[in-house]
């Protein structure tokens, strides 16, 4: 008598198994997320959004796995569907009927991966695009110095009121490596403060290691990102943001803070053997307690600016056109 019909069928113990393993992992799954924030469920990881620019990056994510869910499904959904009806016992047949050269299918599956791709990619270019875009005047510049292995922040700014201090279209020697795009839209009178840090400084509000960048709420802030040495990445976490710090290469963005509070920023790219020290703090406070921050650098002496990038000559430093 085939085995497959007795009561000693070697199928019922997997079967006996496969539900017990089901059962285990419902169990893991829940038990787990006793404790779980639902509410950021929706955000799938990523944290509460901090800018006004934030919300597209957070869509963009989201969206990018709901096409990967979707794609799932069907792939394991046709995996199932395989072992369910097409396994051995079922058909009694050694070798299965084989498939070859069946055209709709080959279209099938090298043209729907490409449809996939290519609406990312669309999606992708897009948020990008319009991440990237600079206004004509932001309220505040601000030059992101990454050093090894801390960070600098030059506030251009016009802390003293006065306008013909310094002297208008005259560029600070110390911010001479950066292109005469970016330069030129330094707001006049803009003698500057900076504050830089070492990997030892702590967020007196939290205690957090790192420097201490101040930010005013409700107000757009240009980053002018430049290196000293190496390769950084300037990264805050809930503006769900980073762009490279390339020495020789000048990245730039905008933001808008919403949110005020303290925030993580830290080094994204692997820049040495001190890299994990690289950390920061963002601070968004508001517009007149941002003032009064930088009227408080000026008081301690902290005026001007520190050195920002490499030196480059004018062909090289102004070799790159912005298109944005």
């Amino acid at each position: 008598m085939s085995p497959y019909g007795s009561d000693r069928s070697p199928r019922r113990p997997m079967r006996r198994k496969l539900l017990q393993a089901l059962t285990a992992g419902v169990v893991l799954a829940t038990a787990t997320g006793c404790s779980y924030n639902w509410k950021s469920f929706p955000r799938l990881g990523m944290p509460y959004p901090a800018t006004e620019e934030a919300p597209r990056i957070l869509s963009l994510w989201q969206g990018s796995w709901a096409a990967a869910l979707i794609t799932g499904i069907l792939v394991w959904g046709l995996i199932m569907w395989s072992v369910i009806f097409h396994r051995r016992s079922r058909t009694k047949i050694e070798v299965p009927a084989q498939t070859r050269y069946n055209m709709p299918i080959e279209a099938l599956y090298t043209v729907v991966p490409l449809i996939i791709v290519s609406v990312l990619f669309y999606f992708t270019a897009r948020d990008e695009s319009k991440l990237l875009t600079l206004s004509a005047k932001p309220a505040h510049t601000i030059n992101v110095i990454g050093f090894q292995w801390s960070w600098g922040f030059n506030y251009v700014e016009n802390v003293d009121g006065d306008a013909a201090t310094p002297k208008a279209g005259v560029v600070p020697k110390e911010l001479a490596s950066l292109p005469d795009r970016f330069t030129k839209d330094f707001p006049a009178g803009a003698e500057g403060v900076y504050e830089k840090g070492v990997p030892g400084d702590r967020n007196a509000d939290t205690n957090n290691p790192g420097p201490t960048l101040y930010l005013p709420k409700g107000e757009k802030v240009r980053f002018i990102l430049s290196s000293n040495d190496v390769i950084h990445s300037f990264w805050v976490v809930p503006f769900l943001f980073k762009q490279d710090v390339i020495p020789g290469h000048t990245n730039v963005f905008e933001v808008t803070p919403n949110q005020e509070g303290t925030f993580v920023g830290k080094c994204a790219e692997l820049c040495g053997v001190d890299h994990s020290r690289m950390l920061f703090n963002v601070k968004v406070v508001s517009p007149a307690e941002y003032k009064a921050h930088l009227k408080q650098l000026a008081e301690k002496g902290q005026t001007g600016f520190l050195p920002a990038g490499i030196k480059q000559t004018d062909p090289a430093r102004n070799a790159e056109v912005n298109k944005l």
